[in-house]
C-alpha cells in the first residue's frame, strides 16, 4: 500500500513538473480554418512559431489582417502560391487574417502571445575608423602664362 501511494505521488509530481517546464515558449498560436473549402490552403506556423507559412496549388492573390481594434495592420498583394509572413510585424493580441483566392476568402485567426524580437541589421565593425581628408592643390596658372 505504501508503494502504491509513493508511485502515485511520483507520477503526480512528474506531471506537474512536465506541465510547468517548457523548452521554448510560443510567440503565437493559430486557429486554423477547418472548412472543407479551405483545405486547399495550407496555413500554419513554423517550428519556432514566429512566421506564418501559406502554401496552395492555386494563386493567393491578397492577404490582410484585422486586429482586435478592427483596424487593418497590413494589406499585401501576394500573387503567388506560397508566402512566408514574419509575425514580428503584428502587435500583441488577436488578429483575423484573410487570404483571398478568387473567388474564395479563407479566414483564420492568429493570437500573438508576446512581442517577437525583430532582427537587427548587421553592423560592419572596423578596427580603425577610416577618415578621408580633402586637400587643395595649389596651382600656379598665372605663372605658366
Amino acid at each position: 500500500m505504501k508503494n502504491l501511494i509513493r508511485i502515485c505521488l511520483v507520477v503526480i509530481l512528474l506531471l506537474l513538473l512536465g506541465l510547468s517546464l517548457q523548452a521554448q515558449e510560443s510567440y503565437a498560436k493559430i486557429d486554423k480554418n477547418r472548412n472543407i473549402q479551405a483545405a486547399g490552403l495550407f496555413h500554419d506556423l513554423n517550428k519556432t512559431k514566429d512566421t506564418l507559412i501559406l502554401k496552395s496549388k492555386n494563386k493567393i492573390s491578397y492577404l490582410y489582417s484585422i486586429n482586435k481594434n478592427y483596424g487593418r495592420e497590413f494589406d499585401f498583394y501576394i500573387d503567388t502560391t506560397s508566402y512566408k509572413l514574419p509575425l514580428n510585424k503584428l502587435t500583441v493580441g488577436k488578429h483575423v487574417l484573410v487570404a483571398v483566392q478568387s473567388p474564395k476568402r479563407i479566414v483564420f485567426v492568429i493570437h500573438i502571445l508576446k512581442d517577437i524580437p525583430k532582427e537587427k541589421p548587421l553592423e560592419v565593425q572596423t578596427e580603425k575608423p577610416v577618415v578621408a581628408e580633402v586637400t587643395k592643390i595649389a596651382s600656379n596658372e598665372n605663372e605658366e602664362r
